[in-house]
């Protein structure tokens, strides 16, 4: 966002703790605190728009919206597609989102409940100027989750693949870079409302990618398509330990949101391969995602051998 910011020639002020990363972009003024309670470097600026990309704890973004309220007519809040109710089906702007208050500030359970709840706080800080954003999964370089990252990565090594079943369920994740440039578009034009912003359009199944990332990686890799059923029963954990696979019937519209209002708003989404390129090179793959090796060799033996 701040690297979008400044190629259109943006004056940026960042408020952070200043522990990570501090000697990134060095020409841009830069605030020391915490939003939470520490936010004496904020009072009495004046900004034309605030960009929050961080916030899911309420009562630590209510600090923040309401003391900049009087001083900053414009706010953005990057909430998330976990703020809906419910993904038994696709979710649209006007579909129910958590209306209860999150019993736990820190527990990742809540943390769909947790975004509403910061929406909510915005909202009434802001009104009719506010921007809610609900990314999906934000994916590319400097991705630090390992949820995208793991199959560019993993089928850059070549092998065989363990794939999930079912292979023609799309998948929706956006470009990080996408995802920017747009807010700020709308950042720009005053824009306010909900908007979904996920993609792409159209969206990929999970054969489309994965063999999208084997052509792109020109790798050698041999997909092993393995049954749902089968992967349910072994227990290998949907979303995380198996990335973008959801087959929970609780879960499924996940990957079902509508964009076409941020597509209106001129939403767009570079080519996929660009995405996996940028994912292999720029993403470090970590422990936190995706299958260890030994677990998919395991996987991979007992369903081969339960097919012959």
């Amino acid at each position: 966002m701040v690297a979008r910011s400044l190629a259109r020639g943006h004056e940026l002020t960042l408020f952070n703790r200043g522990e990570t990363n501090p000697e990134l972009f060095p020409e841009v003024e830069k605030l020391r605190g915490d939003r939470d309670g520490r936010l004496e470097a904020l009072r009495g600026r004046d900004w034309d728009a605030v960009i929050d990309t961080c916030g899911q704890i309420p009562r630590v973004v209510r600090q923040s919206a309401e003391l900049l309220r009087e001083r900053v007519p414009h706010y953005t809040f990057v909430s998330s597609i976990s703020a809906y109710a419910s993904f038994e089906h696709g979710s649209g702007e006007d579909d129910p989102v958590h209306e209860e208050e999150p019993p736990d500030e820190h527990d990742m359970e809540f943390y769909g409940v947790r975004k509403a709840a910061c929406e909510r706080v915005v909202t009434a800080a802001y009104g009719d100027a506010a921007l809610i954003v609900r990314p999906g999964l934000i994916v590319g370089p400097h991705d630090p989750t390992g949820r995208f990252t793991y199959w560019p990565h993993r089928i850059a090594r070549g092998g065989d693949v363990l794939a999930p079943e079912p292979r023609d369920e799309q998948v929706q994740f956006i470009d990080v870079r996408d995802l920017a440039a747009w807010m700020l578009l709308e950042v720009e034009e005053r824009a306010a409302g909900a908007f979904n912003a996920t993609g792409p359009v159209p969206a990929p199944t999970m054969e489309q990618l994965l063999n999208a990332c084997r052509d792109t990686l020109e790798s050698d890799a041999r997909l092993v398509w393995v049954d749902a059923g089968f992967l349910r029963e072994r227990e290998v954990g949907e979303w995380m330990e198996l990335p973008l696979w959801i087959v929970d019937p609780e879960w499924v519209g996940i990957h079902r949101a509508d964009v076409s209002k941020a597509v209106a708003n001129g939403l767009m989404f570079r080519p996929l391969e660009e995405t996996i390129r940028s994912t292999l090179a720029e993403a470090r793959l970590t422990d936190e995602a995706g299958l260890k090796p030994e677990r998919e060799a395991e996987l991979l033996t007992a369903w081969l051998a339960s097919t012959t």
